[in-house]
């Protein structure tokens, strides 16, 4: 692998990404106890040190101009015409605002590379010179700012520096390039609708594919994987609780949803609490209940919103079968007739959970282990967040896939965040600001020394 490695290297071009356009201007993790042992930048380190201003141009221009999930059409425009200049065979509106970049160099494997492109409906408060100030609605209609509060700018910087090295290097790796760019991972949509837009029958079918993730737990530029489930299932639910409304001070003329939501919402614990393999971890978090609109009104229905969170589809199962036993169990208690029992419904949003094939996972990250510096790669735990990149295994369980972290957190920071002195924000937090040039950088490298094994020269 060395030996391909700085080959590839010494074929690499050494001029800089064409300049982007100047920009106009889960709770938290715990931080990890990680401290990289620093040694001489590598070569391939050298190299994206080389492009890091055109970069960091490119990166601080998506910041400044998110676009929400399924809406992603300047951002997807603007990163397909990079990818046209580098000579790839480039297909746009795959899945609604998905880009499918292919480059095909003589028979071998298939890999795909995937970053994700959408932001997020949250006002930014990082206070960064280039913070976004974008507006807009939601598909519900409620106006928001719009930030890249879970590192997406990040992810497709790398991703365009990942395709320059690679595409500038034809002569040292050889099989098929299927470098995707993904919309609506955010809602759990992107990736099923451009598996459903046919990205496995119009594009060269995956042997394997990659991907990474900025982490807002580990220090800045260090690296970590994890074999096996990496990130849950993770579905929304909703239970519409019936009751009938009447004057609060006439209770016994009623049967109060809010009483009966209370008793669902408390119910529910015991799913995990009780239920659950300790071994198995789940969560069922009830995000919101609404009802009512008056101090002496009892409404007619009441409104809870859950995120359910499991591992196995068999746990997932298993959860909602006991939400809709206990949401009825809960209403034959308290006297409910059954033309009102209470409506459970699994939104349109579930996002499976993403699995590592445990020996390729080891094999990646041996190899990342051996490029890198002592310390700067590292096993992690599994999480109960969520990301759509699961779905590219499961539709086809023969592919070798690999997603990976990459911290964000400065180094001052994380010292400090140890010490018990500050808080760090998680992802999706307004606060969240990675120091992007060593999230891009590493992600760069690691994603480029990942390819060039896979796709190596017998």
């Amino acid at each position: 692998m060395r030996h391909a490695l700085t080959a590839f290297l010494a074929a690499v071009s050494f001029s800089s990404i064409a300049v982007a356009q100047t920009p106009t201007a889960p709770p938290p993790a715990q931080p990890a106890m990680v401290q990289p042992t620093p040694t001489p930048q590598s070569e391939l380190a050298g190299l994206i040190a080389r492009d890091m201003e055109g970069l960091m141009t490119l990166y601080r221009d998506l910041h400044a101009n998110p676009e929400l999930s399924l809406q992603e059409v300047n951002t997807a425009a603007k990163l397909a015409k990079r990818l046209k200049a580098m000579k790839f065979d480039v297909t746009e509106k795959v899945g609604g605002t998905g880009v499918v970049a292919v480059m095909k160099n003589g028979s071998g494997p298939v890999l795909l590379i995937r970053a994700d492109m959408d932001g997020l409906p949250v006002v930014e408060q990082t206070g960064l010179d280039f913070a976004s100030k974008v507006r807009t609605k939601t598909p519900e209609g409620v106006e928001t700012g719009v930030m890249h509060a879970c590192g997406h700018d990040t992810h497709m910087t790398a991703f365009i520096e990942t395709a320059k090295l690679l595409s500038s290097s034809k002569d040292k790796w050889k099989g098929t390039l299927v470098m995707i760019l993904q919309p609506a991972e955010e809602v759990g949509k992107g990736a099923r609708d451009m598996l459903e837009d046919g990205l496995y029958t119009r594009f060269p079918r995956p042997t394997h594919a990659i991907a990474f993730h900025d982490a807002a737990n580990l220090q800045a530029g260090v690296v970590g994987y994890t074999p096996g489930y990496a990130l849950a299932n993770v579905d929304s639910v909703d239970i519409v609780v019936k009751g009938l409304g009447g004057h609060g001070a006439y209770p016994q003329t009623t049967r109060d949803p809010i009483v009966l939501g209370s008793r669902i919402v408390t119910s529910l614990q015991t799913l995990v609490s009780r239920e659950q393999d300790p071994q198995d971890p789940a969560v069922v978090t009830v995000g919101s209940f609404q009802a009512g609109a008056k101090h002496n009104i009892i409404p007619d229905q009441a409104l809870l919103l859950l995120t359910v969170r499991s591992y196995s589809d068999e746990t997932r199962a298993k959860l909602i079968k006991g939400i809709e036993r206990i949401a009825r169990g809960e209403a034959i208690a308290a006297g409910v007739p059954d033309d009102k029992m209470p409506v459970v419904s699994v939104k349109d949003e579930f996002t499976p959970s993403t699995y590592n094939p445990p020996e390729f996972a080891e094999q990646m990250g041996a190899l990342l282990k051996g490029h890198f510096a002592e310390g700067r790669v590292v096993k992690t735990p599994a999480v109960m967040g969520g990301e759509d990149f699961g779905r590219f295994y499961r539709a086809d369980k023969s592919i070798n896939s690999f997603i990976f972290w990459v911290g964000g957190v400065p180094a001052d920071k994380m010292a400090a965040a140890q010490a018990g002195q500050i808080p760090l924000p998680s992802l999706h937090s307004p606060f969240w600001a990675p120091e992007a040039d060593k999230v891009i950088a590493t992600a760069s490298e690691a994603m480029t020394v990942l390819a060039m094994d896979i796709l190596k020269k017998d």
